[in-house]
C-alpha cells in the first residue's frame, strides 16, 4: 500500500504537463513575460502546490512553441516575421556597436507582447547613448539586473525604442567580458545570439521558425 500523500510519477508527469501547458497560455494570451511568475500563476490556478512538480523553463518554452503552433496561426506568422524584419532594419542603424539579435524575435516564440531585443557592444557605456542623440532618435533609459556568469548579477543599461508602436530593448554591453554570452533565463546555458548575416539568413529560410 502506498503510503499517505505519495505522489505516483505518472500523477506527477501529468501536472508537470498541465502546469506547463498553462503557463504557456498564459505567457501567449496575458502578456506575462516571466517564466517563473507564468509557472506558479498556473500551478495556483490548477491547484497544484508541490513546487517539485513544477515544470522546468525549457518545458514551458516547448509547451509555448506547441500552443502558438496550434492556435497562433498565420496572424503569430506573420507577425514574427515583421518583428524581425524590423529587428534587421534596427541592427543595420546600430551597425557601429556590432549588434546581435537575442530573445523570443530570434527564438521564434515572439508575440503581439514581445519586445525586440538587441545586445550593443562598446567600450564606452555612454557612446549608444550619444549616437541616438546626434541622430535625434527619442529614447528611454532604464538600469536592469541580468542573470551573468557563475550565480552572478549585472547591472546594466538599456536603451528603449519606440518604433510605430513597436517596442526595441537595446542593452549595451560593456567590455570584452560581454562579448562572452550571458546565461539564458530559459536553460541556463550561453544565450543564442545573431549577427545582421545570421538573421538574414534566418529570414531567407522557408518557413523559418
Amino acid at each position: 500500500m502506498k503510503g499517505r500523500g505519495v505522489r505516483h510519477p505518472k500523477q506527477t508527469e501529468q501536472n508537470r504537463h498541465e502546469v506547463a501547458a498553462e503557463a504557456a497560455r498564459i505567457i501567449a494570451t496575458e502578456g506575462q513575460r516571466s517564466y517563473a511568475t507564468a509557472k506558479q500563476k498556473a500551478a495556483r490556478r490548477l491547484g497544484v502546490t508541490n513546487r517539485q512538480v513544477l515544470p522546468s523553463n525549457v518545458e514551458v518554452q516547448a509547451a509555448l512553441r506547441e500552443w502558438q503552433r496550434l492556435f497562433g496561426g498565420q496572424a503569430l506568422a506573420d507577425h514574427l516575421s515583421a518583428l524581425r524584419e524590423l529587428a534587421l532594419e534596427a541592427m543595420a542603424f546600430f551597425k557601429p556597436f556590432k549588434p546581435r539579435l537575442v530573445g523570443p524575435v530570434l527564438e521564434g516564440t515572439a508575440d503581439e507582447f514581445s519586445r525586440v531585443c538587441l545586445h550593443l557592444f562598446t567600450d564606452d557605456p555612454d557612446a549608444p547613448v550619444h549616437f541616438l542623440m546626434s541622430e535625434g532618435i527619442p529614447f528611454e533609459q532604464e538600469r536592469r539586473c541580468i542573470r551573468w556568469h557563475r550565480d552572478t548579477a549585472l547591472d546594466v543599461d538599456v536603451l528603449v525604442l519606440d518604433k510605430d508602436g513597436q517596442l526595441i530593448d537595446c542593452t549595451i554591453m560593456v567590455g570584452p567580458d560581454a562579448k562572452q554570452a550571458p546565461p539564458s533565463p530559459i536553460d541556463g546555458k550561453a544565450m543564442r545570439r545573431a549577427s545582421i548575416h545570421e538573421l538574414k539568413t534566418l529570414i531567407n529560410q522557408p518557413s523559418s521558425s
